[in-house]
């Protein structure tokens, strides 16, 4: 295993000095949307074959609904590839530029991270677009899916390696790693440093804590997704009615959906059971505090202190009542998970004052958290969603897969 996995990092680091112009990158891209096409047949026989064993092995419902290519969702891959393409290479441009008395001209220029190791579960779309977007962003990729999808990320990444021979590029630029041993995560994890320059994990709270626990590599992820959706005393009832059904049941297995749902005390009596039946009316499950279960006329359980830091990825959903924007900020900031948050007011003074003051990396006024997405954002797509402190934050797209160095030209100046 050592030998296998130390191949595949010398590999990464090989493909990672070679140059590739924009014009081959979006060939090999246009190559590859045009494989998952031509194969789809046998994509959909490989995907077939995992959710047969995911059943047998009594996977989550959810999981297995992630799990699952259609012909929908291989249309939205290769929606995601073309976007993909139609963006600009975030290599090698000028970030900024400047000139200092002391002579010195200094360009900050744009070059990739290096190699990028992305540990996932379930979703096979994630090798298409992971693979997409590091490939266009110049960083070979390090794919370790899960086990239950193995046969359809096997044949993915090899329709991409395909499209890279086909082009004359390094097909080492996208590798998967076929072992379905959990020690392969723990060796990438703890000794690859060498090999690869950053981490990725995209899966449930258990994967993300572990790789942030054992990870002796930096990683750029975020460990849930508790996201809330605060509706302010100026808010519109029918707007509020509207964004809180879609940020709460549109997907709830997304680290977009909303979790828990704050309404101002001086709107609750009237707001609350037009906002909540039509949740309940849905087959969601309601647990609120005192004073909601005082004037809620639906089935709703009182909320124990747990519920404020659960996230729930099913149609469940918390709700409590705050005093004003202060105290739902306060709320937030400290169950919250730095991730997505809401506030739907008409009164734009209170929600510069929520959009400013809450630690969230994603900020929003009357939006539906599920707007939380990197293919909404413009992105392309997106390799997961960063709630870090230090950048990128948000939706880590095509942009984000960058860093940068200066690069410093002059008369020959020498220093006083």
């Amino acid at each position: 295993m050592n030998k296998y996995m130390d191949l595949i990092g010398k590999n990464a680091q090989k493909a990672s000095l070679k140059k590739v112009s924009t014009k081959i990158k979006n060939d090999v891209l246009k190559k590859y949307a045009a494989l998952l096409d031509k194969e789809k047949k046998s994509i959909f026989k490989a995907n077939i074959k995992d959710i047969k064993f995911a059943i047998n092995g009594k996977l989550k419902v959810n999981l297995i609904d992630r799990l699952a290519i259609n012909q929908a969702k291989l249309n939205n891959i290769k929606n995601s590839i073309n976007k993909i393409i139609k963006l600009k290479d975030p290599i090698d441009n000028t970030l900024e530029k400047w000139t200092r008395p002391n002579g010195l001209k200094i360009n900050k220029i744009s070059i990739p991270i290096g190699v990028i190791g992305v540990i996932y579960e379930s979703r096979p779309n994630v090798t298409s677009d992971v693979a997409a977007l590091c490939f266009k962003s110049g960083n070979p990729v390090i794919l370790k899916g899960g086990s239950e999808a193995i046969n359809t990320n096997k044949i993915l990444s090899k329709l991409f390696r395909k499209a890279l021979k086909d082009n004359k590029v390094s097909e080492d630029f996208i590798q998967l790693v076929e072992f379905k041993d959990r020690k392969i995560v723990d060796h990438m994890l703890s000794r690859m440093k060498n090999y690869i320059d950053v981490i990725i994990p995209r899966g449930g709270k258990s994967l993300v804590k572990r790789v942030q626990k054992l990870s002796r590599i930096p990683t750029i992820g975020h460990l849930e997704g508790l996201c809330h959706t605060f509706v302010d005393k100026d808010a519109e009832l029918k707007m509020a009615k509207n964004i809180i059904y879609n940020a709460k049941l549109r997907n709830t297995s997304i680290c977009g959906a909303t979790e828990t749902i704050l309404i101002h005390e001086k709107i609750v009596k009237k707001f609350c059971n037009p906002i909540l039946k039509k949740l309940e009316e849905n087959n969601c499950k309601i647990y609120g505090d005192h004073i909601l279960k005082k004037y809620y006329k639906g089935v709703l359980y009182l909320a124990k202190e747990k519920d404020w830091s659960t996230e729930y990825l099913a149609p469940s959903v918390s709700v409590k009542t705050v005093k004003n924007c202060e105290d739902a900020i306060k709320h937030i900031n400290k169950y919250g998970t730095m991730h997505t948050d809401s506030i739907i007011t008409k009164n734009k003074k209170t929600a510069k004052n929520f959009l400013k003051n809450v630690k969230s990396s994603i900020a929003m006024h009357n939006t539906s958290t599920q707007f939380a997405d990197g293919g909404e954002f413009g992105f392309g797509g997106e390799v997961g969603i960063s709630t870090n402190i230090l950048p990128p934050r948000g939706p880590v797209g095509l942009g984000q897969l960058i860093s940068y160095k200066y690069e410093i030209v002059s008369n020959g100046q020498t220093r006083k």
